[in-house]
């Protein structure tokens, strides 16, 4: 193992075969006077996969035009996954256009503690190579073209669903080099599937962390006893206030790290909780996050044995920790695994990619926010083949939860909820490029 991760403590591996219960068959829980058994164990019937017409690529799909309508740089803001979104999109949006992808620009985001580059995270030969015969990128613009900033086309204010070949198309034309940000507004029903599979081999594909990043996330996923379940919990400060969700009886720490986050950025300062009966809405349509003492009474409902290992796919500023850990004692984190030199250089990006990379690889994955790093994590994971992927129901546990029902019976009804999500195989991959098959 390499210096820079931290080795587990000895004893640590006499625990390794209580964590292999979670998923051996006919695990059992026992949760008051019921057993259940792990949730794992629940026969499938679907399961997403790649869909074959761009995943075996035979020819046919419509080929690359040899004449190009010009230069698209795809401009991408935010944190990581939210970026990579917007890249899979422009890659789509590019063949669409029949363009020409210079390599996209990741945006320094203050907010994020981000200043890496597309090419710092990713594996630009790769990707070039991977697309090939997807849509043209290029490293470097033609002579002509190289001392111009490119003509900024903003698509972010386009009112309702829109073409973007109506849109966007004769910009590119007039002036041979643009950039813009994906739109979530975007007509992708119009897009014909050559266009489709460029977006889903680039996105799923024909993305790769750098050699040096993905050694260090090799080396975290190396450090973590096995078998292990990849939590990934949002309960940051920003998260609940852009919620627009209470919590009165969070500590006193956490009800300031709330002030605060509200006061200090502007993009949410506007998020106002909500009060009354707009409130009681909102939470059971299930916009309200879990915390974690109600994400730890979730996995006990749904026979996840208190013993189990758990890497915590998380940020830095997670708040209520102590509800999860209380109960969940064999947790792992980037910062107890790595070593503090290690994890201070690392940006947000970087440890964001860390966490990925961990997700996709673990044994099982169980989300408590369907956000783009879930919808990703949960498409990747489909990929290979690893079905052990979950997203918590918020709206369950929020109406079970105002009908009165707790203890036993709220872990029961929960368990019913998840089973059938579990069967289905809900959220763990995307339509646009994952096909339904039985199991």
């Amino acid at each position: 193992m390499h210096q820079h991760i931290r080795p587990i403590p000895l004893f640590l591996s006499l625990l390794l075969f209580s964590g292999v219960v979670l998923f051996f068959p006919y695990s059992l829980f026992r949760s008051g006077s019921q057993v259940r058994s792990i949730i794992w164990e629940t026969p499938r019937v679907f399961e997403w996969r790649p869909c074959a017409w761009w995943q075996e690529n035979d020819g046919s799909l419509e080929a690359l035009p040899e004449k190009n309508s010009g230069y698209i740089r795809v401009d991408c803001y935010g944190g990581l996954n939210q970026m990579r979104r917007d890249l899979c999109d422009g890659i789509g949006i590019a063949r669409l256009l029949n363009a020409t992808m210079v390599l996209p620009k990741f945006h320094v985001a203050a907010y994020w503690n981000e200043s890496s580059d597309f090419g710092d995270i990713f594996d630009i030969d790769y990707f070039i190579e991977r697309t090939k015969g997807f849509v043209r990128v290029i490293k470097e613009l033609p002579d002509e073209l190289k001392s111009k900033e490119p003509f900024k086309v903003d698509c972010s204010k386009r009112k309702g669903q829109f073409d973007y070949v109506e849109v966007v198309l004769p910009s590119l034309l007039k002036h041979q080099y643009i950039s813009f940000a994906p739109a979530m507004s975007q007509r992708r029903d119009r897009y014909p599937l050559h266009a489709k599979a460029a977006l889903c081999q680039g996105c799923y594909n024909a993305l790769r962390l750098t050699k040096t990043l993905e050694t260090k996330a090799r080396e975290l996923l190396d450090a973590i006893p096995k078998p292990f379940l990849s939590l990934h919990l949002r309960f940051e400060p920003d998260m609940v206030v852009f919620s627009r969700c209470t919590y009165p009886s969070l500590s006193p720490s956490s009800l300031k790290a709330i002030r605060i986050a509200r006061n200090s950025d502007s993009v949410i300062s506007n998020k106002k909780p909500l009060t009354g009966t707009a409130a009681l809405q909102w939470r059971s349509r299930g916009k309200c996050p879990l915390t974690p003492q109600e994400t730890a009474f979730i996995l006990q409902s749904l026979g996840i044995p208190s013993n189990t290992f758990i890497y915590l796919a998380a940020g830095d500023e997670l708040m209520e920790i102590e509800g999860f850990t209380s109960i969940y004692k064999n947790v792992y984190t980037k910062s107890s695994l790595l070593s503090h030199v290690d994890f201070d250089s690392m940006h947000g990006n970087t440890k964001a990619a860390l966490d990925y990379y961990v997700s996709i690889n673990s044994d099982a994955y169980v989300a408590t926010y369907f956000g783009n790093m879930d919808k990703i994590v949960g498409a990747m994971r489909a990929a290979k083949g690893l079905y052990k992927t979950l997203l918590l129901n918020r709206r369950a546990f929020a109406n079970y939860s105002s009908k009165g029902l707790d203890g036993e019976d709220l872990a029961r009804d929960l368990w019913d909820v998840h089973r059938e999500d579990f069967v289905t195989g809900r959220g763990s991959a995307v339509p646009d490029c994952f096909c339904e098959s039985r199991m």
